[in-house]
């Protein structure tokens, strides 16, 4: 008898475990079927407001707020939200595409449109401009922006992922809520930590493929690295070049793209303190090929401050030429000594480069002076922490190495103002030109972009033969997908768009 009984409660059991078993396949079976696109970020994020500092650029990655207009791969403006622009001077009229709704349905007006600008620009200190231009509507779908004085790039402003159109009426205070246009919406937000997005089903722009995606913080780049190779995440960007050779090693596995992006490597000859033979000599040496090779797939090589793929990046400069470099050198009355180092009168050709330990410029600082020591010249080094408080400022140097986004929203303008302007901050090495003054006021104003493009060619090219600056590298944007995962932004050169209504994955 109690055998018997034992005997039926194992096969009680079994039954149980059986069904439960069953069920259990069910519900994976139908998390299997959805599909859940799984990422890491490494950047906190604490709040959903777009229009706050930088914190557009997140919203926007992760899929849930469009802006009137979107960068695209080709680093051009397109009407994203809106349907087109047109210019009159100072008067700018937009027209927003009909029936385009929020992920509640609200529909999207002028009215809306207009106190989304004016809200970045009273809380968003890079766009408190916007808080002084007129606005007035027209119709529904139509209104003006009217500025004080002619704003050429105010299409690529209103590209900004800062300038996201939310619905402020149903958002909430925006720091854990918000509603706005884009093909995802927010299902779970931890400040500082995960966010779970799902597929808006109200999205206005067609069909969103996947359903839905989860964001990770993992701050150190080794963690993403194991993360993907335990599959515990699909894509991420901004890839490591050792992670990069990793994933290189498995094509069948993993796809790797790279593209050059935004963010410059540069250095600013003092023409204050060097002339212009040394400076000549300077930039026939510094091998920026050289030097992407060595810094292994993390930069590409640059001719200008742009992409060369851009409208605005078509400048040319000199071949490396080591030898050209040193008669140069001669020719001005160098001799080289015995410890292989020109100098003149008894006095060695040594120049200080100054920089900062950041985005790789302190390995560059050493890539250059090697390649200069090659030549004959001497290089001393100076590492400050703060370059905007120091040589940047004072002037104190011979060569300055910085590193900025020289391209932030597809048009020349903000680069070529703020370092070969007349008294701009980085025009700190006595570059002086007035053709190129002339440019740059001419470019201010200019609304024609394919003029815009040509202008600024121009003044790149003149600061490249005067040889007032060396453009070494543009950082890379480097991404990496399992097989079948598609349309991640990854031809995009802008770091801020990542999952859209076509990322995809099999």
């Amino acid at each position: 008898m109690k055998k018997s009984l034992i005997a039926i409660l194992a096969m009680f059991l079994v039954i149980v475990t059986a069904f439960s078993g069953c069920g259990n396949n069910t519900d994976n079976s139908k998390e299997l079927n959805e599909k859940i696109l799984k990422t890491s970020e490494s950047f906190v994020l604490e709040t959903l407001n777009p229009h706050l500092d930088y914190q557009g650029w997140y919203t926007s990655i992760y899929g849930l707020t469009e802006a009137l207009f979107v960068m695209n791969d080709k680093s051009s403006i397109e009407p994203l939200l809106a349907e087109s622009a047109e210019s009159d001077g100072n008067i700018w009229t937009i027209k927003i595409k009909k029936d385009i709704s929020f992920s509640n349905g609200n529909k999207i007006t002028s009215d809306i449109v207009i106190r989304n600008l004016q809200d970045t620009g009273k809380i968003n200190s890079r766009f408190a401009y916007l808080t002084e231009c007129i606005y007035e509507k027209i119709d529904d779908n139509t209104f003006t922006i009217t500025t004080d004085d002619i704003y050429p790039t105010l299409l690529n402003d209103l590209a900004s992922p800062e300038l996201a159109i939310v619905d402020l009426d149903n958002s909430g205070d925006m720091s854990t809520e918000l509603v706005a246009t884009g093909p995802f919406v927010v299902s779970s937000f931890e400040p500082g930590g995960t966010i779970k997005v799902v597929k808006n089903e109200n999205y206005w722009n067609g069909e969103v493929k996947l359903d839905g995606a989860e964001f990770y913080y993992m701050p150190e780049p080794d963690t993403s690295l194991m993360a993907m190779q335990n599959g515990e995440i699909d894509s991420y960007a901004s890839v490591t070049a050792d992670a990069a050779e990793i994933y290189a090693k498995a094509p069948d596995t993993y796809k790797l793209v790279t593209i050059p992006a935004t963010r410059l490597q540069f250095y600013i000859l003092n023409e204050n303190r060097i002339d212009s033979s040394i400076r000549k000599a300077i930039n026939l040496t510094i091998d920026s090929k050289a030097i992407e090779k060595y810094l292994n797939g993390t930069v590409s090589s640059t001719v200008g401050p742009f992409s060369s793929t851009t409208a605005y990046g078509k400048v040319t400069k000199d071949a490396i030429d080591t030898k050209a470099a040193k008669a140069l050198l001669e020719k001005d009355g160098y001799v080289l000594n015995t410890d292989g180092y020109y100098e003149k009168d008894g006095k060695i050709l040594t120049l200080n480069l100054a920089y900062y330990a950041a985005r790789s410029l302190d390995t560059l600082a050493t890539l250059m002076q090697e390649q200069l020591k090659d030549i004959g010249i001497k290089v001393a080094l100076t590492c400050e922490e703060d370059p905007d408080g120091t040589y940047i400022a004072t002037g104190d140097f011979d060569i300055a190495l910085y590193c900025m986004i020289a391209d932030k929203a597809c048009d020349p303008y903000y680069f070529v103002s703020c370092t070969l302007a007349e008294g701009a901050p980085y025009n700190c090495g006595g570059f002086s030109n007035s053709e190129t003054q002339t440019l740059i006021d001419k470019l201010k104003v200019e609304t024609n972009s394919d003029k815009r493009a040509e202008l600024a060619n121009q003044i790149v090219q003149i600061a490249i033969d005067e040889d007032a600056f060396g453009y070494v590298a543009l950082f890379n944007k480097t991404t990496v997908m399992k097989t079948g995962i598609t349309n991640v932004s990854e031809n995009c050169p802008f770091d801020f768009y990542f999952l859209n209504a076509n990322t995809d994955m099999q």
